[in-house]
């Protein structure tokens, strides 16, 4: 499968009239002071969102209170999602000031948490692992407290020595998204495989138990409820700690549908089903998504895994 065009699926199968948003999926458009501040800084030191990319619905709240996430190694994708809003296409080489720009941004928000993302750069000898170090290095010396949570992509075929690379750079959090369910894979992540995702997150942790693990899956893509139970199940196998879901949203009329728009109800049922399979911590709503209150949620997280660990001494 050629990975720089769109699957089949997408340009030939006529779509459906997009659903109309329920009023809980609704959110007001970004207008406050905080945010055009956000998006000045982006631009003055040339880096990309996964926000804006993505064309996240919680842009308004997150850049209002100064809170990014940084999207590296550019802006155009390997890869055709058929979930995602980022371009599609052969990316540009990688910006080598890109680690001490993110570290700069970093600083002048004052953040005391970081999320670091990127584009699918299949065309890269190692993926970009080597990028995603530089970042955690740069940030390590530019804002020591700032605690440092990537989102990586699969490194497919060189997953190993990217996973080891980026470990020994040592971030507080690694996350790797499942997206969805495997039975859906071939039409909504083609480029991707439901297996290998698991084998990553298992090895983030054979290397080093410490580093909290962190995945999430987007629901309203036509998954059953029983598929999303054991997607919770191959995660805590995994020994995920943290286990995000939010409702899938469709950028264009080109990408794949909504098949259905998951009652606030459902997904507060889906959180405590999760809670119940251990994990530390769980974030489960229509508007959830990786990054969303990240830092308030790696300060509960870290906090189980002490009251945990505390517990577990005491016997």
């Amino acid at each position: 499968m050629n990975d720089l065009t769109n699957p089949p699926s997408l340009s030939e199968t006529p779509r459906e009239p997009r659903k109309r948003k329920p009023d809980w999926i609704r959110v007001k458009a970004p207008t406050s002071k905080g945010y055009n501040e956000t998006r000045k800084l982006m631009r003055e030191l040339n880096l990309n969102t996964v926000c804006e990319e993505a064309a996240c619905p919680n842009i308004g709240e997150c850049w209002t209170k100064k809170h990014a996430t940084v999207m590296i190694l550019g802006d155009v994708c390997t890869r055709a999602c058929a979930f995602c809003n980022v371009k599609t296409g052969m990316p540009r080489i990688v910006d080598p000031m890109e680690p001490e720009n993110t570290a700069v941004a970093a600083a002048k928000m004052g953040l005391e948490h970081i999320v670091i993302t990127s584009v699918d750069r299949d065309d890269l000898p190692d993926g970009g692992a080597g990028q995603f170090v530089k970042v955690i290095e740069a940030l390590r010396r530019n804002t020591p407290d700032t605690t440092i949570e990537i989102l990586t992509p699969d490194f497919r075929g060189k997953m190993r020595p990217a996973v080891e690379a980026i470990c020994e750079a040592g971030p507080d959090v690694y996350n790797h998204n499942l997206e969805t369910v495997p039975r859906l894979y071939p039409t909504i992540r083609p480029g991707a495989r439901y297996y290998a995702s698991l084998r990553l997150l298992e090895e983030v942790k054979s290397h080093d138990p410490m580093i909290f693990t962190k995945s999430g899956i987007m629901l309203g893509l036509g998954e059953q409820r029983l598929e999303v139970h054991q997607v919770m199940d191959d995660m805590r196998s995994a020994e995920v700690d943290f286990m995000t879901m939010g409702q899938y949203l469709q950028p264009t009329p080109k990408h794949a549908n909504v098949e259905e728009f998951v009652t606030p109800k459902a997904f507060d049922a889906y959180g405590s089903i999760a809670r119940a399979k251990g994990f530390l911590q769980v974030a489960s709503s229509p508007l959830t998504r990786s990054s969303y209150h990240a830092g308030d949620d790696f300060a509960k997280m870290r906090d189980a895994r002490a009251a945990k660990l505390a517990k577990a001494a005491a016997k």
